[in-house]
C-alpha cells in the first residue's frame, strides 16, 4: 500500500501563512529545493486543497525557462509529471493536465486511492491535510520549519483531535530551516 505524505514549509511558530496569507518568507533557498524535489520525485498523485492547488499551477507553464535555476526545471517537471487531485466546490475545470476535481474529501476514497497506488501520494493544504490527519489517513509527516515568527495566521497542523506523533528524523540546512519528520502513532 502506497503512503499518504504531508509536507509543509512553516514559520517556527508553526503558520504555512502569515495572517496576511503571505508565505514569501518560506520561498526556498537552492539547498531546501534541490531536497524537496528529492521528497517530490517518488510522489506518483499530488491530494491538494483548492487555494493550494491555484498557488502550485504555477509549476505548469512556468520554472523551466532560459533564466530559471536547475533546481525549478527539475521541480517544474516533477510536479508536472504526477496526477492531481483537487478538492474543491468552486473550480468547474481544472486548467492543468493530469488534474482532476473531487467535490468532497471522502476518506474512504482515500484510503482506496492509497491500497491501489504503486506510488506514494502527498498531500498539501494544511485544512486538507487536517482533515486526513484526523481521519487517520497520513502516515509521514514533514514539517519544514524557517527561522522566523510570524505571529499567526494559517497553522501549519490544523487537527481538531489529539494526534500523537513519533520523531523519525531532522534535517538541518544551512539557511537554519529544519526538517523534522514525524509518523503518526
Amino acid at each position: 500500500m502506497a503512503r499518504l505524505i504531508y509536507s509543509a514549509i512553516a514559520s517556527l511558530d508553526g503558520y504555512v501563512e502569515d495572517t496576511s496569507g503571505s508565505f514569501e518568507w518560506a520561498v526556498p533557498d537552492v539547498e531546501l529545493h534541490a531536497y524537496l524535489n528529492e521528497l517530490e520525485r517518488p510522489l506518483g498523485t499530488h491530494l491538494y486543497g483548492r487555494r493550494l492547488y491555484e498557488t502550485m499551477r504555477f509549476w505548469e507553464d512556468h520554472g523551466d525557462g532560459p533564466d530559471d535555476p536547475p533546481v525549478s526545471a527539475e521541480f517544474a517537471a516533477i510536479w508536472r509529471a504526477a496526477e492531481k487531485v483537487v478538492y474543491s466546490r468552486t473550480l468547474e475545470a481544472a486548467p492543468t493536465a493530469r488534474t482532476r476535481i473531487e467535490r468532497e474529501f471522502e476518506p474512504a476514497v482515500v484510503r482506496a486511492l492509497k491500497e491501489g497506488a504503486d506510488r506514494d501520494l502527498g498531500i498539501g493544504g494544511a485544512e486538507l491535510a487536517g482533515r486526513a490527519l484526523d481521519a487517520g489517513l497520513v502516515d509521514e509527516v514533514n514539517l519544514f520549519l524557517h527561522p522566523v515568527a510570524v505571529g499567526g495566521g494559517k497553522p501549519a497542523l490544523q487537527v481538531t483531535s489529539h494526534l500523537d506523533l513519533e520523531l523519525l528524523d531532522q534535517h538541518r540546512f544551512t539557511s537554519g530551516v529544519v526538517q523534522l519528520r514525524y509518523r503518526p502513532r
